[in-house]
């Protein structure tokens, strides 16, 4: 056993606390296998991509990423080099000396990460052999059609022959892997199957079959107990990826998942009980300057309203200072993440505007990406008379300019009836002729090709939210994910979501949710639900979530109906919030972002790094249990500012006067309220490196 100082690693998600003796990370190799490693797919890409910086600090040379070889991704994101590490290389050596392909090279984001890549389509040859193998291993038989799962198959046999590689020419360094989603967990199988000297942690971010039955409308949470997964599984056609993702499971050291509730469904789903909890972080950007993150979302609300204006041009009759904007992004999975129920919130939010006589009005965008065939015309069209009615104003402001400047040069009050001339007046006639339009504005910035029967476009010709001018509710549809190069929408996703008012995530069936975790640390409020993780990690963490700017729906014990209702609330609360109060929540909601660092959350996955050592080598490695840990003094309070939730002390009506707002800055003390978050919200780990622990003795960790 190594000797010398203990490291205490607390939790706050209810996992048990352990005295840790010290790991040498210099004597260990640390390798992360992902479908997804420089190949975006979904959010598994985000949580690698993000938590690479820590992991490479804290490891250095000796963290390795494993993942499939596209050349696209290769040539784009990829700078290749030679290995340094002498068992990486004699792996990559041998492997490319029996008719594999193996790159590497370092990933270009942050941390520049080592990343091995396989060829999966230079190997395929070996698919049936492959097949045979994993048939020994356990009983698990992939049919020839179902091409996602062979590729699965040849990436697991790469990966279990690279890491058997490694452990013949590891030179007594201990191996951990861990392993993410089904797709990765076929090497995992093969590994354990053929007694490899490694440590093994399987990662799920959602359970296949999970993901299947929300899609289908059941009432998953409420029946976790009751589905008999084998029939369910195989009702979908999806047996096999089950019995693989299953058997990964069951074969690791360490299970880990991603939030509480989807650990109450792993241990439904497939019958194991998470190991640990390992919440995903994001790597939060500090401004030097405190306000500096509210700067940009002046700036960037400046460019949405400039394509609000277009878009909604011959029926710009609301005023854009008085405007929110509101967004809903992710894949387009219509119940799963909330969209319906987002709809029919909306459409009551709609009439609550109009009932109570609003001057609010709010524009809501649904990120979601659908098939199209471009963009639509009247869209562009609106895009291009905003432009030249810019065009003409400034042409105008400078003859106006240039009269008004000769007049005052000579000493005369310009005439305001002649600095205009008739050629001016005609010309902004004829622009304001232009922007008489005899349709509505569009729903939707593109031609969809199934608008019949298209989930979001079929709810809102039920609702009625078409656009008019008596709406106070106005919805725009891009069914494509946003980009700086756009003609339409010009902006890159985060310089969007800073200039939104409120992101909606109403999600019946989400693993973790980055899309709300991603506006807090931007300090931009969202509404998420007791169904997502990061919905459970906030109220576990946060005594007030509200005040911060963190809407809760509960969808787990309230019917839809209620549900419904509980989100119209939060949504004619966020409308009847002043400037003020908007300002004063975004501060709050910004600095949870503590919360959300990879810097805190990486900690989560040293404790399962850990665990697997112990459970793997436990005559080298030890880790004993102590008392259960505590959740109390690391919440953040209830900020003591009043009112409690920015909207808690409204009137009934959405307006409010300066003279409230000019008592609320008496109340309000940015920097005192800051500083008390700070102190009540130290985190349980220290953001340092961990202890490195002693050299090892010569022959110290021979079996």
């Amino acid at each position: 056993m190594l000797r010398g100082r203990s490291l205490s690693v607390t939790s706050l998600s209810g996992l048990p606390q352990w005295e840790v003796e010290e790991l040498p990370i210099e004597d260990l190799l640390l390798f992360e296998v992902a479908w997804e490693v420089t190949n975006k797919v979904g959010g598994i890409y985000t949580v690698i991509q993000t938590k690479a910086k820590t992991t490479a600090d804290e490891w250095g040379d000796n963290y390795f990423l494993i993942g499939p070889y596209f050349e696209h991704n290769m040539k784009t994101q990829v700078e290749q080099c030679e290995p340094v590490n002498d068992a990486v290389r004699r792996a990559m050596d041998s492997m490319n000396k029996h008719g594999c392909q193996v790159h590497f090279g370092r990933w270009l984001i942050e941390g520049s990460p080592y990343v091995v890549l396989f060829d999966i389509g230079y190997s395929a040859w070996n698919l049936d052999r492959w097949k045979g193998d994993l048939w020994e291993a356990c009983s698990v038989g992939i049919p020839y059609h179902d091409r996602e799962a062979n590729d699965m198959l040849i990436f697991g046999s790469l990966t279990a022959w690279f890491l058997k590689e490694v452990t013949d020419n590891a030179d007594g360094k201990h191996v951990i892997a861990q392993f993410h989603e089904w797709q990765a967990g076929t090497g995992l199988i093969l590994s354990r199957a053929r007694k490899l000297p490694i440590a093994t942690i399987f990662t799920t971010h959602a359970t296949l079959l999970g993901r299947y039955l929300c899609a289908a409308n059941i009432d998953f949470y409420n029946h976790l107990d009751k589905f008999n997964i084998d029939k369910e599984a195989g009702e979908r056609q999806i047996y096999h990826r089950y019995c693989m993702e299953r058997a990964s499971v069951h074969c690791a050291h360490v299970f880990t998942t991603v939030s509480e509730i989807t650990a109450i469904e792993a241990e439904h789903m497939l019958k194991r009980k998470p190991d640990v909890v390992t919440p995903n972080g994001l790597n939060v950007k500090k401004f030097s300057a405190v306000h500096e993150f509210q700067n940009l979302h002046a700036m960037y609300k400046a460019r949405i309203q400039d394509f609000v204006r277009g878009h909604f041009y011959g029926h710009l009759d609301f005023d854009l200072e008085k405007t929110l904007f509101l967004f809903i992004a992710g894949r387009y999975e219509f119940s799963n993440k909330g969209a319906d129920i987002f709809l029919e919130a909306l459409s009551r939010l709609n009439f609550l505007l109009r009932v109570h006589k609003s001057d609010v009005t709010v524009v809501v965008f649904f990120i979601m990406p659908a098939k199209t065939n471009n963009f639509n015309v009247e869209t562009l069209k609106g895009q291009a008379v905003r432009k030249q009615l810019w065009d003409i104003a400034h042409s105008v402001k400078e003859k106006f300019g240039k009269k008004l400047y000769d007049a005052l040069l000579r000493g005369e009050i310009p005439d305001m009836d002649n600095i205009l001339d008739r050629d001016d007046i005609t010309i902004m006639k004829r622009a304001i002729f232009s922007t008489q339009r005899q349709s509505l504005p569009p729903v939707t910035t593109h031609n969809m090709i199934d608008d019949s029967t298209d989930p979001i476009l079929s709810t809102i010709r039920r609702i009625g939210l078409f656009n008019s001018r008596t709406d106070r509710v106005k919805v725009i549809l891009h069914p494509e994910f946003l980009s700086s190069t756009s003609p339409l929408l010009p902006m890159d996703y985060e310089e969007f979501v800073r200039g939104c008012h409120l992101g909606v995530f109403p999600s019946y069936y989400e693993p973790w949710g980055y899309t709300p975790a991603e506006c807090t640390v931007m300090g931009i409020p969202s509404v998420t639900t007791n169904l997502s993780g990061f919905g459970c990690f906030m109220q576990e963490h946060v005594a007030d979530p509200t005040a911060y700017g963190i809407y809760i729906v509960d969808r787990r014990f309230r019917s839809p109906d209620d549900s419904c209702n509980q989100l119209t609330q939060f949504l004619y609360g966020f409308c009847k919030q002043s400037r003020r109060q908007r300002i004063i929540q975004r501060n709050r909601t910004e600095r949870l972002s503590d919360l959300l660092d990879w810097r805190y959350l990486g900690r989560y996955y040293q404790h399962a790094r850990y665990l697997t050592l112990s459970r793997a080598f436990p005559d080298k490695f030890h880790m004993e249990p102590t008392s259960p840990p505590t959740t109390e003094g690391f919440k953040y309070p209830r900020p003591s500012s009043v009112p409690p939730s920015p909207s808690g002390s409204q009137v009934s009506s959405p307006q409010s006067s300066d003279v409230e707002d000019e008592e609320e800055d008496a109340r309000y003390n940015e920097e005192e309220e800051a500083e008390r978050d700070r102190l009540n919200i130290k985190s349980p780990f220290s953001p340092g490196r961990v202890p490195r622990g002693k050299k090892k003795l010569h022959g110290e960790y021979k079996n």
